[in-house]
């Protein structure tokens, strides 16, 4: 009777649980769900919570096993947890969600079953970590460095069997074609689950810990090598077969093939570690589940949860969180000072010709307003003016970087970092400078974040301050102002960059005029 009471206990303590956590980060698990797992990097994903599910069932017997007595120690991640939360919520960062939903629940794990259940638990929880995908600005990084070494390494293949084949950073000239190795080729797809099959098949393989070690690492140069392979396989192919090489069923079964070469690669792996370093049984660092199961059969100690102080503190403060959260608005709507519509055309000898885009992109954007010109001088030269204003910003609805959108068009980075443009009476405006190529076309790059009287340059600082000032103005309005000059065939980067900032200066000041102070 008493193992049944306890068994009802914690089944209603995981529904109390459950339901507070699904109410509070309902926003976050649904673009989880639909957006972030919906991207092919991380389609994988949906598949985790069923591994970890599975990893902990395994682990039943010797939970059961082990002694529980709630721990004040899960308030050690719990609070953090609850401040990542808010820092989240205020930003309008989904990757710090994330990180605060899985600190509280590694939490409510520590607080209520104690240390040893912790442990025992500890590898399934920490896998759990490999369901969210990484913040783009790591994701952008990643993605560049693997493009490049691999069409490096594909180059280097296809000139092994034969074929003339030259690299410009991304593209490959095979004389006949040329190949651009874009970022759906870069390996990210093969890494991250490879990495998660291959911590999977360390977890799983009873030998000493620097040959786990080892396999988890080698996943890297492993996806490395199949995914430069796979460049060099349409290479060649694509001299017998032509574009249908780099497209449709060729092209996805080269992926699924180079993919279970991969497998294969950390399974033969495994083989030759546990040939050639055999080992006792007792040398290895195999896990053990405590047999017999001497308190498996023993009844269970029944104790009434409302009894339990972890458990009424946690799920005071998680209902706190959650009243305040849903019954407080924190950001403010804040118009602006005037509509893009009455924007100049004329700005000094820019002649500007407006732009739209569109609706399919403007959704997506999620902004408040916009304006796009083309403004033109007299000498043939062009540069793109635009500007996203956004009156509230928040999870899902904020201000996109140029840097993701630019690289998820197709242009590559040549030179980028931080800028000033000097401006009257001695000022600077901070911008981020980018000069950006695709293909033979180069154009130089401003853009830079007007935010409540202040100027930022990174999503880091924009994200802090949509916090601070949510919490201390009740205001996340913003907006983006991006500026792009061509760069002619005739003329260097410098020569579109002098006309960008004598440009800049003469918009700034009508600019000002429109945005919030």
């Amino acid at each position: 009777m008493s193992q049944k009471k306890s068994t009802i206990f914690a089944s209603v303590k995981c529904l109390i649980y459950a339901s507070l956590l699904g109410l509070l980060y309902f926003s976050t698990l649904q673009w989880l769900i639909h957006k972030d797992w919906a991207r092919p990097d991380y389609s994988y994903g949906y598949l985790i919570p069923l591994i970890v599910a599975y990893l902990i069932w395994e682990k039943r017997e010797t939970l059961f096993s082990l002694p529980s007595p709630p721990s004040w120690k899960g308030l050690i991640l719990f609070l953090p947890g609850i401040c990542l939360f808010w820092l989240g919520e205020l930003g309008g960062e989904f990757f710090t969600q994330y990180v605060s939903l899985w600190c509280i629940v590694v939490a409510l794990v520590w607080l209520n079953m104690g240390e040893e259940r912790l442990k025992a638990m500890l590898f399934p929880l920490v896998l759990a970590l490999a369901m969210f995908p990484l913040p783009n600005f790591f994701n952008n990084r990643i993605t560049l460095y693997l493009k490049l070494i691999s069409t490096t390494i594909g180059v280097k293949i296809m000139r092994l069997f034969g074929m003339t084949a030259f690299q410009d950073g991304n593209i490959i000239d095979l004389g006949f074609t040329q190949l651009q190795v874009v970022d759906a080729c870069s390996g990210l797809r093969y890494l991250f689950p490879l990495i998660v099959l291959g911590i999977l098949m360390a977890y799983f393989f009873r030998s000493r810990w620097w040959k786990k070690v080892l396999i988890v690492l080698s996943t890297i140069p492993i996806t490395i090598f199949t995914n430069s392979l796979r460049i060099a396989l349409t290479g060649i192919l694509s001299q017998k077969f032509g574009t249908k090489a780099v497209e449709g069923f060729f092209h996805d079964f080269e992926g699924w093939l180079i993919f279970m070469v991969a497998f294969a690669l950390l399974a033969l792996e495994m083989l030759i570690l546990a040939k050639l370093f055999p080992e006792a049984a007792s040398d290895s660092d195999i896990r053990h589940n405590p047999d017999p199961l001497s308190d498996y059969d023993k009844p269970l100690k029944s104790t009434n949860f409302l009894k339990q102080p972890q458990f009424i503190v946690s799920v005071i403060l998680l209902s706190l969180t959650l009243i305040l959260s849903k019954g407080v608005e924190f950001r403010e709507a804040i118009p602006m000072s005037r509509s893009f519509d009455s924007f100049p055309m004329e700005i000094g000898k820019w002649q500007g010709t407006p732009q739209t885009m569109e609706t399919i992109i403007i959704d997506a954007l999620d902004l408040t307003d916009y304006i796009m010109v083309d403004y033109h001088d007299g000498e043939g030269h062009l540069i793109n003016f635009y500007v996203a204003y956004y009156e509230s910003q928040r999870k899902g609805e904020s201000i996109h970087s140029p840097a993701t959108c630019l690289r998820g068009s197709g242009w590559s980075f040549a030179q980028s970092g931080s800028s000033e443009i000097s401006l009257d009476g001695g000022a600077t405006l901070p911008v981020n400078r980018a000069v950006i190529s695709k293909g033979p076309y180069r154009q130089v790059s401003y853009y830079w974040f007007p935010m409540r009287g202040r100027i930022l340059t990174n999503a880091f600082q924009m994200k802090w301050f949509n916090f601070w000032d949510a919490l201390t103005r009740q205001r996340t309005d913003g907006a983006l102002v991006r500026v792009i000059a061509p760069v002619g065939e005739h003329e260097s980067a410098e020569d579109a960059e002098m006309r960008l900032q004598t440009f800049v200066q003469e918009m700034l000041p009508v600019l000002r005029t429109f945005l919030p102070e």
